[in-house]
């Protein structure tokens, strides 16, 4: 059977806002006292269509909560806790069912354990020079959304960080010149068929003064990981963050992050389904790690895209 709801005529007005509402249930709603900082605040300060940042954050729903946390967060969190607020441009969400879960590695993981931790993962796109401006927005919001019941507490962050984006390396890079390909502002909007996140530590000294840090890191990445990964067919780019660390009026529930100043991120963007591509290009990270010398792998782990609007591979995470 088919349903519809229409709107009544306050339903888009904010709670606490003054109106005018008109007769005529078509016509524009007329704001009474219009608040000058939404016209000020767009007219000044960048807006390149470019990624300066990223929320990545990896989740574990509590056993029994699996289908209730991810109608919470498909339905609520996902536009209310992230992509309604400013600068945050694009988002997308994924899966790892228990299949790919196991494939994770290290199995004595920094990050998780045990390693199968953490089956969901949203990453959001924040443009370029606008960091801090959605951050005070987005703590404000989540100081709200606790008071008002809509955060889903039955679940444990795993890998949550804002994190600086430090470049993109290409299978096809794109060219004014050439067809048009898929660049890293596209990454979240494409249909990509999988993700494959890894993480890449320094050793703690190179974290110091003088040490290479994630610059070692991101060097090895870059000239070595990058163009063996990206020889594999089905592998499209993948893109470099570090952590970026929390205020200190961040949620209680959001632990501060680690590796600051020596961790390095990668989110690959696959065009084939992670299993078809895991021992060719991920397999080994661990091993090609050690032996590039720049760092220590502290997770490898593959997802699928969730369908939104659906509880697909629910089912499958235990």
């Amino acid at each position: 059977m088919t349903t519809t709801s229409e709107p009544t005529p306050t339903d888009a007005v904010p709670a606490g806002r003054p109106t005018t509402v008109p007769t005529d249930p078509d016509a524009p709603v007329a704001w009474a006292e219009p608040d000058e900082a939404y016209s000020r605040l767009p007219s000044v300060g960048p807006y390149p269509v470019e990624i300066g940042s990223a929320l990545i954050t990896m989740v574990e729903p509590r056993p029994g909560h699996e289908r209730a946390y991810n109608r919470w967060y498909e339905d609520d969190h996902f536009y209310g806790g992230a992509m309604a607020m400013p600068w945050m441009f694009t988002g997308r969400r994924w899966v790892a069912p228990r299949e790919l879960q196991l494939l994770r590695r290290p199995l004595d993981s920094v990050i998780a354990q045990p390693v199968t931790l953490g089956p969901y993962i949203a990453v959001y796109w924040i443009t370029k020079g606008r960091q801090e401006d959605h951050m005070r927005w987005t703590v404000a919001t989540n100081q709200r959304l606790l008071p008002d019941g809509r955060v889903y507490l039955d679940r444990d962050h795993v890998f949550t960080a804002f994190q600086r984006y430090l470049g993109v390396s290409y299978r096809d890079a794109p060219s004014p010149d050439g067809p048009a390909r898929p660049r890293d502002i596209h990454a979240l909007d494409y249909p990509y068929q999988g993700l494959v996140v890894e993480v890449v530590d320094a050793p703690a000294e190179a974290a110091e003064p003088g040490g290479a840090g994630v610059a070692g890191v991101l060097d090895w990445l870059r000239a070595e990981r990058a163009p063996r990964v990206l020889a594999v067919p089905g592998v499209a780019m993948g893109l470099y963050f570090t952590p970026l660390p929390l205020p200190e009026n961040r949620m209680s529930y959001v632990k501060q992050v680690e590796g600051l100043d020596r961790r390095v991120t990668v989110l690959w963007f696959l065009e084939a389904d992670p299993r078809s591509v895991w021992e060719d290009a991920f397999a080994g990270a661990a091993e090609q790690a050690a032996a590039g010398g720049a760092g220590r792998l502290e997770l490898v782990a593959p997802f699928l895209p969730t369908i939104p609007g659906t509880d697909a591979y629910v089912d499958e995470l235990r």
